[in-house]
């Protein structure tokens, strides 16, 4: 069978009593996921869900998640994993957009209102039929008048469902990626893209489902990293989940010692964070024991993180690159051997790499800069409804990533500059593009340039330089307050400086190498 939901299956049908999923004191099997599963299938087939249908999710790392997850698989549908953090304005786009037929949304809390935001921006679009609000309490009402719960319309349903077969080139899940033209754009990933990038940690980590892996889930399930690493991956070989909603780093020490986490998977921010937990409270030497593989991607890891974990945890991270449309791993270090700090490993198995100049023309000279081309089985089928930017984007099978890098004479690759005027903050990439359209639509602003600022804490934060309309009495705050409830927690602005003019070449680019 080539549907992903295969994953799950076949290893329900070996190890039907291994732990698959945890939450605090939760603790799922494989046949219990996989049963939840078969009942979220039979509800969208009983709602007239069709194959190829799409279905949004709005959920942080829950099992709901995984459960809904592969249920819409298993119904021959098309995932459509959302960012939490989206607005009522962002919701809105990616259903329709997407096309979304249901949609599934937790919630939320007080300090995280995903349920509001999801509600409010699905009754802003017209593709979207049915609305499900997963609650915390599966017996609990709807907090939204008009919304069926989650848990009362899967207990009406049959653990047992006989899973659509699916063509290996058919869509399996589309993530959202922004990019320069503003709005974001969903990369279609194939079945055989996910499945093959979430079986290549035999090679990568030496995954072995006689020996399975414990991860510890921080990264989130609707980002491609934490799904395909993390999820994917365990269920590639029998591993337990560990779910931690929200990354707190000594919440996350504490969850890797009580549960014996072997896998450990971050961006940058979370490593910075693990090291400074540590106190005398925390048995190193059992984390040190317990720990077999802990890798990083979302930007480049400092010298002294590479060191310093290594030291007190015994492990060597091992890095690599990879974006939403290649499913998401292209490259990484090699497991077992000396890391090259600040490299991105080589290429993963069955997937090429070069360097290219912009006529798509190869880069010979040895260490010389081009563009990373990406091919193999993890490239995208193309961008859902986007033909004009699927040809800029893919050429004779080759993916061109936006990334500039060199290779040295070993085939290690290194990044040497980032897609465009991306911002990182956080792991998350923020493209100025989005945030710069939606800030002009505000009456104070005449013209905007966003620009990534060198930060400690998320290692860039989010700064706007705006040209304000004349005798606009709007304040710096009053702006970033007002960007707050425009974008997702990790997007807005939290610097805003208001200037007379902003520096430009001769044909009026904004020159944003010159702002700071």
């Amino acid at each position: 069978m080539s549907n992903l939901s295969s994953l799950l299956e076949e290893c329900t049908a070996k190890y039907p009593d291994r732990v698959a999923v945890v939450l605090g004191d939760t603790r799922l099997t494989y046949a219990q996921v996989n049963g939840a599963a078969n009942q979220v299938a039979n509800l969208l087939v009983s709602r007239g869900i069709k194959p190829g249908d799409k279905v949004a999710l709005s959920i942080p790392n829950l099992p709901y998640f995984t459960i809904i997850y592969y249920g819409i698989l298993k119904a021959g549908a098309t995932v459509v994993p959302l960012n939490v953090l989206l607005k009522a304005r962002e919701v809105a786009y990616h259903l329709g957009d997407s096309d979304a037929k249901a949609y599934f949304a937790f919630e939320g809390t007080p300090e995280l209102p995903i349920g509001q935001a999801s509600w409010d921006g699905f009754q802003q679009t017209d593709s979207v039929t049915e609305f499900f609000v997963v609650t915390g309490d599966p017996a609990a009402a709807s907090p939204f008048e008009g919304a069926e719960t989650f848990g009362a319309a899967v207990a009406r349903q049959s653990p047992v469902f006989e899973s659509v077969a699916t063509d290996d080139d058919d869509t399996a899940v589309i993530l959202y990626t922004s990019g320069t033209t503003g709005q974001p754009k969903g990369a279609e990933l194939r079945h055989r893209n996910m499945r093959d990038n979430a079986l290549s940690g035999k090679d990568l980590f030496g995954a072995d489902e006689n020996n399975p892996d414990t991860y510890l889930c921080v990264l989130p399930l609707f980002h491609s990293f934490g799904q395909t690493v993390v999820q994917n991956g365990a269920f590639a070989f029998g591993g337990t989940i560990v779910m931690l909603p929200r990354f707190e780093a000594k919440a996350a020490l504490g969850l890797m010692l009580s549960n014996n986490v072997t896998y450990f998977a971050g961006v940058p921010t979370m490593y910075w964070g693990l090291l400074g937990a540590l106190d005398e409270t925390i048995d190193v030497e059992k984390l040190a024991a317990n720990l077999r593989v802990a890798s990083a991607g979302g930007a480049a890891l400092p010298v002294d993180i590479h060191r310093e974990f290594r030291e007190r945890f015994g492990v060597t991270i091992l890095e690599g690159y990879g974006l939403s449309e290649t499913s998401p791993v292209a490259s990484f270090s090699r497991f077992g051997e000396e890391p090259r700090v600040g490299s991105i490993g080589v290429p993963i198995p069955g997937v090429e790499m070069k360097l290219i100049n912009d006529d798509w023309s190869d880069v010979k000279e040895d260490d010389a800069i081009g563009e990373i081309a990406i091919k193999g089985h993890n490239i995208m089928k193309g961008y859902y409804k986007r033909p004009d930017a699927t040809a800029e984007a893919i050429h004779d099978g080759w993916f061109r990533s936006g990334d500039l890098g060199r290779k040295d004479e070993d085939g290690f690759y290194y990044i040497v500059d980032r897609s465009k005027d991306m911002i990182i903050r956080g792991g998350y990439n923020v493209y100025p593009r989005e945030i710069e359209e939606v800030l002009m639509t505000h009456p104070a602003v005449s013209l905007v340039a966003v620009i990534g600022v060198p930060d400690d804490q998320h290692g860039e934060e989010i700064k706007a330089v705006i040209i304000k309309n004349a005798g606009d009495p709007t304040t710096e705050e009053e702006l970033i307050a007002w960007g707050k409830e425009q974008f997702a927690n990790y997007k807005y602005p939290r610097i805003v400086e208001f200037r007379d003019e902003l520096p430009m070449t001769s044909t009026g680019k904004i020159l944003k190498r010159e702002l700071s």
